[in-house]
């Protein structure tokens, strides 16, 4: 029998998704649901391996071959800009990341270098060249709307859902950058190695989405 094939998922709401896309496929998943503090646990009758991990982590493993597939947020593979294959869109975590402001800005007016906070600085890096536009990009790790209000910055590049965090804040969607949702992402080399699996996997994961 074959190793099994390793899965990285994100930990939290993509995870809770991508349990319940595996169950509609008919794997068995009691050891995801009763982990308990373990992070590597068989899944679909030991064919698959799921490892727990943060969305950064998720890249990092499936880069360098220790997980053949990863299951991720959009923003995370676009933000790391790592050396992985985007199989799927999934679907599931759907928001976008966009730039906001302070309410009644005019953001796109007037001269001088723009600041803007982000958790995302490649993200808001890119969007801006895209522009032509020289910014100065400030990383933020915490509440990133704080950073217009205390004038730290003149705008934000943040993944926005609903946009009810950005108006009791004061702040409003300038300009929508790019459509997010959860992906499957493969290995390099698993893609050569265990083409077949994975793309049966990939197979079967279409018939639910």
């Amino acid at each position: 029998m074959n190793k099994p094939l390793r899965i990285a998922l994100t930990k939290g709401r993509l995870e809770k998704d991508t349990v319940k896309l595996f169950e509609s496929l008919g794997f068995d998943c009691t050891s995801v649901h009763e982990k308990g503090r373990r992070l590597i646990l068989p899944v679909a009758d030991g064919k698959i391996e799921v490892v727990l991990a943060k969305a950064n982590d998720v890249i990092t493993y499936v880069e360098h071959g220790v997980c053949d597939l990863g299951v991720v947020g959009k923003d995370t593979i676009l933000e790391m800009q790592g050396k992985i294959f985007e199989l799927l869109d999934l679907g599931f975590g759907r928001c976008r990341f966009a730039l906001a402001a302070k309410k009644g800005d005019k953001f796109f007016g007037g001269y001088g270098v723009k600041t803007i906070a982000s958790k995302y600085p490649n993200v808001a890096r890119n969007f801006f060249e895209s522009k032509g536009m020289d910014v100065e990009i400030v990383k933020i790790e915490g509440s990133v709307e704080l950073a217009p209000l205390l004038e730290l910055s003149d705008g934000i590049v943040d993944i926005v859902e609903t946009g009810s965090t950005l108006k009791e804040n004061g702040l409003e969607v300038v300009e929508d950058i790019v459509n997010i949702s959860a992906r499957l992402v493969a290995n390099m080399v698993s893609m050569k190695l265990r083409q077949k699996e994975i793309q049966e996997l990939v197979e079967m994961i279409k018939t639910k989405i």
